[in-house]
């Protein structure tokens, strides 16, 4: 045989060798994956993995994706590539810790295809690329008894969520019925309660009624969530209670919560010394609004179970202060909460993953054995910490409930004094709580009428009920917020690019982690914070404050000239003569024409130092791009080399020990 033929079958059997080399270690080595990303972010978490753990029946996911649309549309489609890769990675990950019962199918809806009908009718979301090509990119999850559970689209603002979205919806998918969620408020949390006749004659009138907000809006993707009137006698039918800025509530919906409770019932209550979102009406007499009050308590109940909430009191903490407007100092009251000092509970599974969490004039939490009210109880009631400020926080007392409404933040500051020890917002309280109506409460009833009464009044008789329970059998569980506004959509959304609200930080999954604590889904709390996170530029951002450092010195310098030049503007027409307007406005309107250019100049400096700072971002993009482009050539040419020495040395060692020979 030729060496020619050698050489060649040696080739062949080498590339034979390779491919079956790489088929079998794809096959062998699926489940052997190292996760190197900082966050982990293909590494299935705790609280997923014993969801699946607990599947007692397959689950079939069925994927779509249009994969050969997406590379047909702009560039805002083709991002969802790489998210696509990311999303199938995870729930490959699924079906790896699954033990075979979780089976993904990954779908490519082609136009007129039965696929694409299949993703039309689970009501996945579609945006047309052309006339016939439509984009999906959803989620459906299938169990054997035919429960189908859908993300209709994988929207990228949620995307550092995408595995709590996952899980929760396999969570739910096996789980017979939702959890019930009654929600008390005295803000039109559930947007506007009007019959259709109403709201159709709003729209008439060009207005239109306002919706739920997006916290609602939220938890009704997750829950069954229904309205409890504020003037209720008794709460059923609901598992978890949501009470929401209770403000001045009738003492007989004080005893209905106080029922519920002291019943197992679980409950959350959010109540605020200032709430910024209890914007009043605005009154005719202007001297009528100063008398509207914006803050909540719900003290009479929460003595008893164990805190209170000081009046005019709010929670400062200059560490965590944040700036109502660009450029000023942060006020005492906005809080923006972090990990690091210490403003989470790391014991708790409410907060022991979260991130950021924004407050806005928070009241101060109290416990009752702290407390100087004369009505204290002797309680045997666990408190767990759940939000705090720093250990330099502290309480900031103001004379009355108006000094917040028209604040002042220079005068709050100036009233702050740093503390030594944490300021409580946010308490877990579990124990055998007792009755604030050990008495009873007396409420208005109907009076029965006579058969000989013909008057049409309607009148009323007072009936004093008397409570169920004066103490609890079981232990109760009550989760306390002293803040309403972290909840609402100025603080804890904003506008996405789709037109749907984004979740900003984990405002919301705080709240989300209490509700599936107390409901008992401790596996969903550890997944849904733990991919909210920023991952840090630290490169970019030197690049970014070094050129604002630049363009804030020269924009200083340019509205010093637009100051001085208003003044001299000022001076000439206070200075001018009767006779001589119209010599002024000549020379009025060749400054303004030389103002006006030196703005135009100032601006194209300012453009040329975006360009400045943008081409040195794109610089750092290119010279990351050509490392990494030569990084796999360098470690081929570094193994061929040292393959090549270690080759020389071999022949030089077998050359002399023949020679020796």
């Amino acid at each position: 045989m030729s060496r020619t033929l050698r050489a060649i079958i040696a080739a062949v059997l080498v590339l034979v060798i390779t491919l079956a080399a790489i088929s079998i270690c794809q096959n062998i080595g699926k489940g052997m994956k190292v996760d190197i990303t900082d966050q982990r972010l293909y590494t299935l978490s705790d609280g997923t993995k014993a969801i699946l753990g607990k599947l007692n029946q397959p689950i079939t996911a069925k994927l779509f994706y249009a994969k050969t649309a997406a590379l047909k549309g702009p560039d805002q489609i083709r991002f969802f590539n790489n998210y696509y890769q990311f999303v199938k990675a995870l729930l490959e990950e699924y079906v790896a810790a699954s033990k075979g019962m979780f089976k993904l199918d990954v779908i490519d809806p082609r136009p007129f295809s039965e696929d694409e009908a299949e993703a039309m009718r689970y009501g996945l979301q579609k945006f047309p690329i052309t006339q016939e090509e439509n984009f999906f990119f959803g989620l459906v999850v299938q169990t054997e008894f035919g429960v189908e559970k859908v993300i209709k689209f994988f929207s990228p603002d949620r995307q550092n969520f995408v595995e709590y979205d996952i899980s929760y919806l396999i969570d739910t998918a096996i789980t017979r019925q939702k959890t019930k969620i009654g929600v008390l408020s005295s803000l039109p949390v559930m947007g506007d309660d009007m019959s259709g006749y109403m709201a159709q004659m709003m729209r008439m009138q060009g207005q239109q009624p306002k919706g739920p907000w997006t916290i609602v809006e939220q938890l009704r993707n997750q829950y069954e969530v229904n309205r409890v009137p504020t003037d209720v006698n008794d709460i059923n039918d609901v598992d978890i209670l949501l009470v929401i800025h209770p403000k001045e509530l009738p003492e007989r919906t004080l005893f209905a919560i106080d029922q519920f409770v002291l019943k197992g019932g679980r409950t959350i209550v959010c109540v605020d010394p200032h709430c910024l979102s209890d914007q009043p009406a605005q009154p005719r007499n202007p001297m009528m609004q100063q008398q509207q009050s914006q803050k909540s308590d719900l003290n009479r109940l929460m003595r008893n179970w164990g805190v209170t909430m000081p009046d005019n009191t709010i929670a400062g903490d200059l560490n965590l202060a944040l700036a109502a407007r660009m450029g000023e100092d942060g006020v005492v009251g906005f809080l923006g909460l972090r990990p690091e000092p210490g403003c989470f509970n790391k014991d708790s599974v409410v907060t022991a993953e979260l991130n950021q969490v924004t407050m806005l004039f928070a009241g101060a939490l109290v416990e009752v054995g702290e407390s100087m009210d004369p009505n204290v109880l002797s309680l045997d009631v666990k408190r767990t910490t759940l939000v705090t400020t720093t250990n330099e926080g502290n309480v900031v007392r103001v004379d009355s409930p108006y000094e917040l409404m028209f604040m002042d933040p220079g005068i709050l500051r100036k009233k702050f004094r740093p503390g030594v020890q944490p300021v409580t917002m946010a308490y877990l309280l579990t124990g055998k709580f007792k009755t604030a109506f050990p008495n009873g409460v007396a409420i208005e009833v109907p009076a029965p009428k006579a058969q000989n009464d013909d008057d049409d009044e309607d009148k009323t008789i007072t009936e004093l009920i008397k409570p169920e329970l004066t103490e609890a059998v079981e232990d109760c569980a009550v989760v306390v917020f002293s803040d309403v506004d972290f909840l609402s959509d100025r603080v804890a959304y904003r506008d996405s690019f789709f037109g749907s609200k984004m979740v900003v930080g984990d405002n919301s999954a705080l709240l989300l982690n209490a509700i599936d604590d107390l409901s008992g889904s401790s596996d969903l709390v550890s997944i849904r914070s733990r991919g909210n996170f920023r991952r840090p530029f630290t490169v970019v951002d030197a690049i970014e404050n070094e050129a604002k450092e630049r363009s804030a010195e020269k924009m200083k310098g340019i509205e010093a000239a637009i100051l001085g030049f208003n003044a001299e503007l000022q001076k000439m027409v206070a200075s001018a003569k009767e006779g001589e307007e119209e010599v002024l406005g000549n020379a009025i309107l060749q400054q303004r024409k030389a103002l006006e250019q030196n703005i135009y100049d100032a601006e194209r400096q300012k453009r040329v130092i975006r360009m400045e700072r943008r081409e040195g971002i794109d610089g750092l993009g290119r010279k990351l791009q050509r490392r990494n482009t030569l990084m796999v050539p360098a470690a081929i040419l570094i193994i061929a080399v040292v393959l090549g020495i270690r080759r020389n040395a071999r022949r030089r060692h077998y050359i002399s020990h023949a020679s020796d020979a």
